[in-house]
């Protein structure tokens, strides 16, 4: 599936969540959230040790969410990316979006054989979802 495909796929859903939210407004964990909450979408950030970020609770890690997920954007750290990109499959997430940053090749190839459609290494949700500070 070409990028743009994949892109329109993991968008058309309805619920999603940010691994490596963050509260500082400058990091692109706590960006990606606000795109999506911009763009009128309901996400979970996902983050072990806060409570809550941009007004909305906390998951302290994938089998912590209340509900299924549409599609993750990944915003870690390439070293915790592939630990994300495992618990994703545990869970039953079949869409991924590694933000720039975060790939790596262990990771990638990682989805591919757990069958999770990943988008990597191209562009960040934030021009995707149009985000302005």
């Amino acid at each position: 599936m070409e990028t743009q495909q994949q892109i329109k796929a993991f968008l058309e859903g309805e619920v999603f969540a940010v691994a490596g939210a963050s509260r500082d407004r400058t990091k692109y964990g706590n960006k990606v959230l606000r795109a999506y909450l911009q763009d009128g979408r309901r996400a979970w950030p996902v983050h072990p040790k806060e409570e809550a970020i941009e007004g909305v609770t906390c998951a302290k890690d994938l089998h912590s969410l209340s509900e299924p997920i549409h599609g993750l954007s990944i915003v870690t750290p390439p070293a915790i990316t592939a630990k994300i990109v495992e618990e994703a499959a545990e869970v039953g997430i079949q869409r991924i979006w590694m933000q720039p940053g975060a790939e790596s090749e262990t990771a990638i190839a990682r989805a591919a054989e757990l069958g999770i459609d990943c988008i990597h290494s191209g562009p960040c949700l934030l021009v995707a979802l149009n985000f302005r500070e």
